[in-house]
């Protein structure tokens, strides 16, 4: 019988019954993600069961899939987990552990604007920022980072549902724009709004916006600042309007850590400040 056609068992087991799987492909865990994991089992439990196979000795189990919430859970100090129990071969066991972590619509993180919708009204609940940040463990920092894309004004909002915004990460730049400069803002939302249909501004070409406008800002307090001779405020064209900016590091990686933050993995900045974040809000605990 192959792991698709065996029985299912669900069973609430002591924790100390569970042993790792010395074969799983995945054989390195981020401690910090572990820590942030252990954090919302000590908040929520465990949402998702672990998925075991019997071991050879008689009331013990193998974890097949959630090796990291047997360790989270663990250092959370949770004796007692929840697990489906299912009859597998050595070699079904690891045709299912990379299964389980390939992707390929298997999991997938919310998009950045429904997690931080999310965040908002979790963070609702309490009565001040440093409490709602507390309670996920992270800095206020982190708080108004995770949810700067659940306050986009209404004008935003709608280009980035239309499709003319290219990420959430370039209209939460947008609403940092229009707070700095409404007319220059509302000048480039004019020119977004015109684009043809299935083209999207780039966060490159935002960026570009918000640093002309920092930099004149800087010019009017006094603060000297090289600017080319021959520099131009940028505008949008069909194709800079599609092109993203270059990325400086492994795209690769920067989806994989974008995805467990679950951020835009175009949003090089946002990806920097979070990860700042994330490293002192380490740091402190």
């Amino acid at each position: 019988m192959t792991f698709k056609d065996s029985a299912t068992q669900f069973e609430l087991v002591h924790i100390s019954m569970i042993e790792p799987d010395a074969s799983h492909p995945r054989q390195n865990i981020d401690e910090a993600s572990l820590e942030g994991l252990a954090n919302s089992i000590s908040k929520v439990g465990i949402i998702h069961p672990l998925i075991v196979r019997p071991a050879s000795s008689a009331g013990y189990y193998i974890v097949i899939v959630g090796e990291r919430r047997r360790l989270a859970a663990v250092l959370a100090g949770e004796n007692i987990v929840p697990v489906v129990i299912r009859d597998c071969t050595v070699d079904e066991a690891l045709e299912v552990q990379v299964f389980e972590n390939i992707g390929l619509g298997v999991r997938a993180a919310l998009a950045p604007r429904d997690m931080a919708n999310a965040i908002q009204t979790i963070a609702g609940r309490f009565e001040t920022q440093e409490e709602a940040a507390q309670h996920f463990a992270r800095a206020p920092t982190w708080l108004n980072q995770a949810t700067a894309a659940a306050n986009l004004s209404e004008q935003i909002t709608a280009l980035l549902d239309s499709g003319k915004i290219s990420s959430a990460g370039a209209a939460v730049q947008l609403e940092k724009l229009a707070k700095k400069d409404g007319n220059k803002a509302a000048s480039l939302m004019t020119q977004i709004a015109q684009l043809p249909e299935g083209e999207a501004v780039s966060k490159k070409v935002v960026d570009e916006a918000f640093s002309a406008v920092s930099g004149r800002n800087r010019k009017d307090m006094g603060v000297s600042e090289a600017v080319p001779a021959d520099y131009a405020p940028l505008s949008i064209t069909s194709a800079e309007s599609i092109t993203p900016a270059r990325t400086r590091v492994n795209p690769g990686k920067m989806k994989q850590v974008a995805d467990m933050l679950g951020l835009s993995d175009g949003d090089e900045e946002a990806l920097l400040v979070r990860l700042i974040d994330e490293f002192l809000a380490l740091k402190r605990a």
